[in-house]
């Protein structure tokens, strides 16, 4: 009985490590608007804090080779919002954001580093592209990255499938992206702090 036993829990193992083996794409366009970004520009006069919702894109990940992820993840520009009506105007406007013409946020990976795994938890650097208001710059930041094989049908019920959920925060400048460079920083922080929460989807085959 007890060989029976290991035989099992050997196969079992086996199975699930073929499953994770090849390299596994998740897509991050969520229909029901879960995924999102937050920012915050705390300055010692005000607060600005908001929202985007718009978010897309795939990565592909083989947790056996983590250093292989590529992929990217973008936000719609024109789904960020703030509280304040006004500030919200302001926002979209020519002088910060122009997301008439700027419509996307877009971090591209090109490298991930630092790689540390505690049971299906990774941690990791990963470092590339990131625009903003039409500028482009090379950032490197922490992400969190939990793999949670076969919860799909928990997020979208009748779907089969893994999960993968990236987590991140991190700091830009708004003078580095030419952000309304001239409003003061007592008044309006120049760093961003962007904090994400993503789930992305691979459903079976």
């Amino acid at each position: 009985m007890k060989h029976l036993h290991l035989l099992t829990t050997l196969a079992f193992a086996s199975t699930l490590s073929l499953a994770h083996a090849a390299p596994q794409t998740f897509d991050f366009t969520d229909a029901k608007g879960v995924n999102h970004a937050t920012f915050l520009l705390d300055a010692p006069l005000e607060t600005i804090s908001g929202t985007a919702n718009g978010v897309s894109g795939t990565v592909t990940i083989d947790l056996e080779k983590p250093e292989a992820t590529k992929g990217e993840i973008v936000i719609d520009a024109t789904s960020l919002t703030v509280g304040n009506p006004v500030m919200k105007e302001h926002m979209h406007g020519e002088k910060w954001l122009n997301t008439a013409k700027n419509t996307t946020i877009k971090f591209s990976l090109d490298k991930l580093s630092d790689h540390k795994a505690e049971g299906n938890k990774h941690s990791a650097t990963v470092s590339g592209k990131f625009l903003l208001n039409g500028v482009e710059k090379e950032i490197s930041i922490p992400v969190t990255v939990t793999l949670l094989p076969g919860k799909l049908s928990a997020r979208l019920p009748g779907t089969e499938g893994d999960l993968l959920v990236i987590r991140s925060e991190f700091v830009v400048k708004r003078s580095d992206f030419g952000i309304n460079t001239e409003a003061p920083t007592d008044k309006v922080s120049d760093e961003i702090k962007i904090t994400l929460a993503i789930a992305g989807a691979s459903p079976k085959a």
